[in-house]
Formats: C-alpha cells, structure tokens, sequence
C-alpha cells in the first residue's frame, strides 16, 4: 500500500523543480538529487577523466541549481536545464585544467571496467577488457570537446539526438553531424593506440 502511495504522489522533475522554485521545498529538491545524481556524477566523470573532479562538479551541479533556482523556466523540460548546468561546470573545469596545463587521466571509471568484464571471463580476457575499456576513456578525454560531449550525452547517458540538441541549443542535424566526426576521431585515435602496442 505504502509503495502504491508513493507512485501516486511521486512529483515529476519539473513539479518537484517548481516546488524547490516556489518553496525552497527541500524535500522536492532532494527527489531531484536522488533521481539525477548518479547521470550527472557519470557525464561529469567522463567529461573531466577525473572521479574526484566528477564527483565534486556533481555536488556544485545541484549547488547551482538550488541557487538559480528562479531562473528555471517552469515550461522547460527539467532534466535539459540540468544537463545544461553540469555541462558548463565540466567545460569550466576543462578551461582551468588547460590555463594550468594539467593532465586529468587518472582512472575515472573504475565502476565501468567492472561492468564491462563477465564474471566467467578468465584472467586474461578480463585484463584485456580493462586495458580496452582505458584506451576507450584516454581516446575519449582526447576529443575536443564539442564531439565528447555529443558522444558522452548520446552513448554513455542514453539521450537522443533530439534532447541532445536541446541540451545544446543547436540543430539536431548539427548534433547528428558531431556526432559522425566524433565516431570517426574516435576511431583514428582508438587504431593509433593499437598501433603503438
């Protein structure tokens, strides 16, 4: 019975976005963090190459969100507003890493090695998946930046071309086109690595 309540009173992201709006309704707010953490925690991960830098942008995403919290526009779809913010977090953080000239390549996926290797692989195919899984991550981090985070938004969180386009604020045929260069710049660096084994 309690889970048939909680259905039917469960708020959708922009009722629960509206109530944090209008009422600072924390309770509201902490629906959205618990829905959105874990998406916004793997696009900033992926975006950045760096789990700390990931994890502490993810916290500031809902940071700012709370904080502009007016500036939402109650007839927008919520989740594009909150792609939008993490989005430019990660993109300021790749801005101060450049002016500092550091390398962000730690291993920022450890959870998705795991994922990608079977239980009843051996020894040997499962260290095989983990260095393939690493170049895939180092190639990544080598994208510019408009053609990762098409690729991140698309492949890795699951948004279509259409709310990739939103998110953005481009054309969907601009989305499909970055797309397309991004497989292809990920393909080259992907043989130049397997070239240097």
């Amino acid at each position: 019975m309690a889970t048939i309540l909680n259905t039917l009173f469960t708020l959708s992201d922009e009722q629960a976005m509206w109530r944090v709006q209008q009422h600072a309704d924390e309770d509201a707010f902490a629906q959205l963090v618990r829905r959105w953490e874990q998406p916004i925690r793997n696009l900033c991960v992926r975006m950045t190459g760096d789990l700390h830098k990931g994890q502490d942008l993810t916290q500031e995403a809902f940071v700012r969100v709370f904080e502009k919290r007016q500036l939402y526009q109650p007839d927008a779809k919520f989740s594009t507003w909150l792609w939008r913010i993490a989005l430019n977090l990660c993109y300021d953080e790749q801005r101060r890493i450049k002016r500092r000239s550091e390398t962000a390549m730690e291993n920022a996926e450890g959870e998705t090695v795991i994922e990608l290797v079977a239980d009843d692989d051996s020894p040997v195919e499962q260290a095989e998946a983990g260095e393939r899984a690493a170049m895939v991550r180092q190639a990544l981090l080598k994208l510019p930046e408009t053609y990762r985070t098409v690729l991140v938004l698309r492949h890795y969180e699951g948004l279509k071309f259409r709310e990739i386009a939103d998110v953005l604020d481009i054309p969907e045929g601009t989305v499909k086109s970055r797309m397309v260069e991004a497989l292809g710049q990920m393909e080259r660096l992907l043989q130049n690595d397997v070239s240097k084994i």
